[in-house]
């Protein structure tokens, strides 16, 4: 059941300009993904991104906006609904972790979405964010009732280190110290 760096996919969820000032503790959720990527970026994990309507709240903010391969634009909440959403992830994602705002609306109907097609989803609860704390624990909680499992960025990127002898063992440990 531990994650594998070869079986993984990151998603990010529209960390974006306009939307993270009015997330609740924003810079710690930005931060915690901001290490995901990085650790994902070492361990040859692809990162995607999505960007709701980016007209009207901007592009990815700029700690995450070098580490995605591929980022869509969206119009849709649930990204799973765009058209484009099959092209996102590499073939052969097993595992996706998710990252991103808002918990209780994009998040929470992109992982029920990931969900309905049976993906194994892994929700990064230091990496979610809301407007307050109550929108993000009850989006939390209707998740992780349809099968989503609850990680942090801390476990995520240990798992997929497996070893401390990990050539990339020292460069991920310190982007939580």
């Amino acid at each position: 059941m531990l994650l594998s760096a070869d079986a993984s996919a990151l998603l990010l969820v529209d960390f974006q300009e306009r939307l993270m000032p009015a997330i609740d503790d924003g810079a710690a959720v930005v931060a915690n993904a901001s290490r995901l990527a990085q650790g994902a970026n070492l361990l040859e994990v692809p990162v995607c991104a999505t960007e709701q309507n980016p007209a009207g709240l901007g592009p990815t903010v700029a700690a995450l906006a070098d580490h995605p391969q591929l980022v869509m634009p969206k119009t849709s909440f649930g990204a799973v609904a765009e058209s484009g959403f099959a092209t996102l992830l590499p073939p052969g994602t097993e595992e996706i972790v998710v990252a991103g705002c808002e918990a209780h609306v994009c998040v929470l109907q992109t992982v029920l979405g990931l969900l309905a097609q049976r993906h194994r989803v892994l929700l990064v609860s230091d990496a979610v964010g809301s407007r307050t704390a109550a929108n993000k624990a009850a989006a939390v909680d209707r998740m992780v009732r349809h099968g989503a499992e609850v990680v942090t960025t801390e476990m995520v990127l240990f798992e997929w280190l497996r070893d401390s002898t990990h050539p990339s063992f020292r460069e991920v440990q310190k982007l939580i110290r």
